[in-house]
């Protein structure tokens, strides 16, 4: 089946989608339209999972600006995705901080308690354990981790197990 010539890339993205970017556009002038772009990639991986490069290509079509500058800020964020990874996405801080807290332990008790290191997904596609953060800037909070996007901190393996078996 081929491509219909006249359908766009941007023609990829959901209702949904196209509204959270409008809103991002709306926020700048119409000649700093680039600006929009983490939230509108932020949106697409939001409800995809991940970044695909024919998402990104429809990120780029609709805002206006070239796809190599979509895929560089798309693979230079530490928050996109650009492959399938697990459901729920666990950032664990390694910085020196939460290192003399314990962070360490909490990195290797997910580890034993997943049973998949850094930068791996559960074989059940549940969780993904992001590669090393080397600061979330919770430090305070010492040790820390990042579910998705929610920060948690003062852990302590039995917290740990708490956060992750309210999960669905």
């Amino acid at each position: 089946m081929s491509a219909n010539p006249t359908q766009r890339k941007s023609d990829l993205l959901s209702e949904h989608v196209r509204h959270e970017i409008d809103d991002w556009l709306a926020r700048y002038p119409e000649d700093q339209r680039q600006s929009a772009v983490l939230g509108a990639l932020r949106a697409v991986q939001h409800e995809h999972g991940h970044l695909s490069t024919e998402m990104m290509d429809a990120v780029a079509d609709y805002i206006g600006m070239p796809e190599i500058a979509v895929y560089e800020a798309g693979s230079f964020y530490s928050m996109f995705e650009l492959q399938p990874v697990g459901k729920h996405s666990i950032s664990v801080c390694t910085n020196i901080s939460c290192m003399l807290r314990g962070g360490d332990k909490i990195l290797e008790h997910l580890e034993n308690k997943l049973g998949v290191g850094l930068g791996e997904s559960t074989p059940d596609g549940r969780f993904f354990l992001k590669r090393e953060e080397e600061c979330l800037a919770g430090c305070c909070g010492a040790p820390m981790m990042q579910v998705n996007h929610v920060y948690h901190e003062h852990l302590t393996p039995e917290r740990v197990d708490e956060i992750l078996d309210k999960l669905d």
